[in-house]
């Protein structure tokens, strides 16, 4: 019994100190003030800093102690920011709005445009699809009679008509008519994107009855396959080329396949009779060896058979335009993963589908924002520009004392007056000095719109994306810290020239050139225009005039040293002349992967120490270092006085362990 009431009371005393025990999120790593840091404040920022939660794992707790006490100074500096009003400060309200609306639609159109788009496409190319189509085009008869004929054969399609009939008397494709349509396979991203999404949204062996209209005309779709995609095949193939027109030497050719197909299914070595026998000059020596090629690249019936192919698999004797070809497949290379493709797709995705998804999400922004533009006042403008140019001498025109402050757009809430434009002119170089006409305004308005509409709906659509507001508030602590320096400890600093030179006479042994040289080269690849070129020049001529005569050349690498004295270091040039004795010696030859060339030395210079006036920049720079250290631990200090910061770096043993 007794036992059991131990047992009992263990039990719960458990139970109290675990509903006692915070939870691994709310721990307590450091207080300032009335403030407090918590454990998943600490964890996210670390993470950030070193690139990611597995890499902050696997660091040590030396490194979560030092990030926490930077931590807790970055904290307190934001605390005194908000202490001083920064937060409302109008330059910093201004840059940030400006940041937010630049940021904001390039993070929006990544997130949603590009990073869907491409997941898009590296699912629809794990396939490929063959199609056939009827193509109605609108440019030898009127938009609205190519729609009409299109319907017309639609309707007659779904009314019992055969598909490849009405292709072969309607097309106005062809290249497909002939063949019921065929255009082969695809895959997405190789086709206009109207185009590929109608063939993805169909069923194979069905015909999609709702005509497509594209910048050809009208067609009308019908997919008769769909496979898994390989993505390249490796393949060698025995050709016996076809001899013109002539039948009789076609025949023989044929002849000479077969019997040489018969060899290969007796088990005689593929390649070496594709050495002693193909017609392709570029793979014979090679067995007959293609490489890698992807869907399309061979000429339709060689690819067709090659891609029905098994590896090691042998095919029959296929005919192209060229001749009569045996095929053997050696290999097949699997779908790559989402990220070893993904450069791949993005490539793919901005050259062939981002413009067309750009303008619908412009169109859907278009419908469901109010845009109001102001006409009269945008004619008026018009009227009254004389030519005026985009450059700051608008900001003096009659036209910004007339029409700057007129509101020739509003969108949703929010109205822009003609001298937004202009400024909004001026941040691209591209339209200085450009002339203000009906043209060129009517163009900059609508670039103008399109711009402020993209800033305006998708700050609406990141009100609420973590992410986003998660690096805005990041920019954010950035500007308000830098203001901060800027007051405590950038404005504070004095320049006294009396304390540099006393810092360059203490340290002024860390002030020093290496060992320098200045040279001149003849460079070339050919030894005996080398050879001439060196004996001119021990006779008497100049090194540039050698250089014009010969039109040789100087090594990039090597420009730089014929101007001034540079640091010698570890180009190979640069020693060899430094190791020449006096002012105007010639080298011997100096060779290496790229050529050879000969050296002038014009001066040289060994290791010294730095005057005071030569080391200047370094030495102020170096007492600006120690002054602004200094002055950040005065405002350190005076932040720990007010807010008494207390570290708690035992806890930091439990970080990244939930």
């Amino acid at each position: 019994m007794f036992n059991k009431m131990r047992l009992l009371i263990f039990g719960l005393i458990l139970i109290f100190v675990a509903s006692c025990s915070p939870k691994h999120s709310e721990i307590i790593v450091a207080e300032y003030g009335d403030y407090k840091i918590k454990m998943d404040e600490f964890e996210k920022a670390y993470a950030k800093n070193v690139g990611g939660i597995e890499l902050a794992k696997k660091d040590s707790i030396a490194n979560y102690n030092k990030f926490l006490d930077l931590f807790v100074n970055f904290n307190m500096k934001l605390r005194d920011a908000k202490v001083r009003g920064l937060q409302n400060d109008p330059k910093i309200l201004e840059e940030l709005e400006t940041y937010k609306n630049n940021i904001g639609v390039s993070y929006y159109l990544e997130k949603e445009l590009v990073e869907k788009g491409i997941k898009d496409l590296y699912d629809k190319r794990k396939y490929e699809l063959r199609v056939s189509h009827l193509l109605v085009r609108n440019d030898k008869i009127s938009d609205e009679e190519a729609r009409k004929k299109a319907y017309e054969i639609a309707e007659r399609i779904k009314n019992g008509a055969k598909f490849e009939d009405e292709v072969l008397a309607n097309s106005d494709d062809q290249f497909s008519k002939n063949r019921g349509g065929d255009i082969y396979y695809i895959t997405a991203g190789t086709v206009i994107p109207e185009f590929e999404n109608v063939v993805y949204d169909t069923k194979v062996d069905s015909v999609n009855l709702t005509p497509l209209h594209t910048q050809y005309g009208y067609h009308i779709i019908k997919v008769t396959d769909k496979r898994k995609r390989i993505p390249q095949l490796r393949a060698s193939h025995i050709l016996f080329a076809k001899k013109g027109n002539n039948d009789s030497l076609n025949t023989a050719q044929l002849a000479k396949a077969k019997e040489v197909l018969e060899r290969i299914k007796k088990g005689e070595d593929f390649a070496a009779l594709a050495k002693e026998y193909s017609d392709d000059p570029g793979s014979k020596s090679n067995g007959g060896e293609l490489g890698f090629f992807e869907r399309r690249q061979m000429v339709q019936p060689f690819d067709e058979a090659a891609f029905n192919l098994n590896v090691n698999e042998v095919s029959d004797i296929v005919e192209s335009q060229y001749g009569y070809h045996i095929i053997k497949v050696l290999g097949k290379t699997e779908y790559p993963s989402f990220e070893d493709e993904k450069q791949n797709l993005r490539n793919i995705y901005e050259k062939s589908r981002r413009k067309a998804d750009y303008q619908k999400l412009l169109d859907t922004f278009s419908k469901e924002a109010k845009i109001i533009t102001n006409d009269q006042v945008i004619k008026e403008i018009i009227l009254n520009s004389d030519s005026a140019l985009v450059n700051d001498e608008y900001w003096d025109s009659n036209l910004h004392q007339n029409f700057g402050d007129k509101t020739i757009l509003i969108i949703d809430d929010q109205s822009f007056e003609f001298d937004k434009l202009i400024s909004y002119l001026q941040q691209n170089p591209k339209n200085t000095n450009v002339i203000l006409d009906e043209k060129s305004i009517n163009s900059f308005i609508n670039s103008f719109k399109e711009q402020k509409l993209l800033e305006i709906e998708i700050a609406k659509k990141l009100t609420n994306d973590v992410a986003f507001n998660d690096l805005m508030d990041d920019y954010k602590h950035g500007i308000v810290i830098f203001k901060l320096h800027e007051d405590e400890v950038w404005n504070k600093m004095k320049m006294d020239s009396t304390e540099i030179k006393n810092l360059y006479e203490k340290s002024k042994d860390n002030y020093f050139f290496p060992d320098r040289v200045q040279f001149k080269e003849l460079y070339t690849v050919s030894d005996s225009l080398l050879d001439v070129c060196r004996k001119e020049v021990l006779s008497g001529k100049s090194f540039d005039e050698v250089l014009v005569a010969h039109k040789l050349k100087v090594r990039p690498e090597n420009a730089l040293y014929a101007n001034e004295l540079k640091e010698v270091g570890n180009n190979k040039f640069a020693k060899a002349a430094f190791e020449l004795k006096k002012n105007g010696d010639i080298s011997e030859i100096v060779s290496d992967e790229k050529g050879k060339s000969i050296l002038k030395l014009v001066n040289k210079e060994t290791s010294r120490l730095k005057s005071f006036d030569e080391a200047k920049p370094e030495v102020t720079s170096t007492y600006q270092d120690i002054e602004s250290a200094q002055l950040e631990n005065e405002y350190i200090t005076r932040l720990k006085n007010t807010y008494k910061p207390k570290i708690f770096y035992d806890e930091l043993s439990k970080a990244f362990k939930d």
